[in-house]
């Protein structure tokens, strides 16, 4: 009977460590997701970071960079100055200034709401749990109930303790061009202080005639809530 009681103690400890034994619903885990947001946008009221974009056409040689100072203030305003630039002009307009616009405008008005990861745009689904630079995260798919060529469909990471969005890999809810037959995105969130803010994104596109284009952005060097600068998991 001792043995019987000590294997059953066992397992009881076990499935107890488990999180996949009581990990919350994909209902509960947006919920909590949006809460935390709100909670943590109230918090944040201005940043500053110096973004690096860089494009690469292998089948032409073509390449172009761009780097930029991007700016936040509550509750939600964004501004940016360009400070260095090469490549093709037609491509660091159409690409690289396009994609900065594109960002401001969806901060204006209405457009965080139409496009941030919420019931409203999406709709999810628990995967699993898996871990994200070391911690826990809840694996969920993400589907878009619209076409806002700014939604995607696809998968996210939840940081399990913060209920912070760490990983997003997918794809544009829609085409955004005939040319682009498939596009693919990749965008990762770090922890800085008590935020999570985006630190590199990579998408690869593959354009009728041009072939297979990657285009990257990195993000650094932030400057939080009055030039207090940080660094991922400070």
């Amino acid at each position: 009977m001792r043995g019987l009681a000590a294997v059953l103690l066992t397992m009881a400890a076990l499935h107890a460590a488990d999180p996949s034994s009581h990990a919350p619903t994909s209902e509960e885990i947006v919920s909590r997701l949006v809460a935390a947001d709100d909670a943590r946008a109230q918090k944040l009221r201005d940043y500053s970071s110096i973004r690096r974009y860089s494009l690469e056409n292998k089948r032409f040689g073509v390449k172009a960079s761009l780097t930029a100072r991007v700016t936040y203030r509550y509750p939600g305003v964004k501004q940016y100055e360009i400070l260095a630039e090469s490549g093709p002009g037609a491509i660091r307009n159409k690409v690289f200034k396009r994609m900065l616009d594109t960002e401001i405008r969806a901060s204006q008005g209405n457009g965080r709401t139409d496009t941030r990861i919420s019931p409203q745009n999406y709709d999810f689904q628990l995967l699993g749990i898996s871990t994200c630079e070391g911690r826990p995260c809840y694996e969920l798919s993400a589907a878009p109930k619209t076409n806002n060529p700014l939604l995607f469909r696809g998968r996210i990471r939840v940081d399990a303790e913060d209920y912070a969005v760490a990983h997003i890999d997918g794809e544009p809810a829609q085409n955004p061009s005939f040319w682009l037959r498939k596009t693919t995105i990749a965008h990762r969130y770090a922890k800085f202080g008590a935020f999570w803010l985006p630190v590199a994104n990579q998408s690869g596109s593959d354009v009728t005639v041009f072939g297979h284009t990657d285009v990257r952005i990195e993000y650094g060097e932030y400057w939080i809530n009055e030039g207090d600068a940080q660094r991922p998991g400070n």
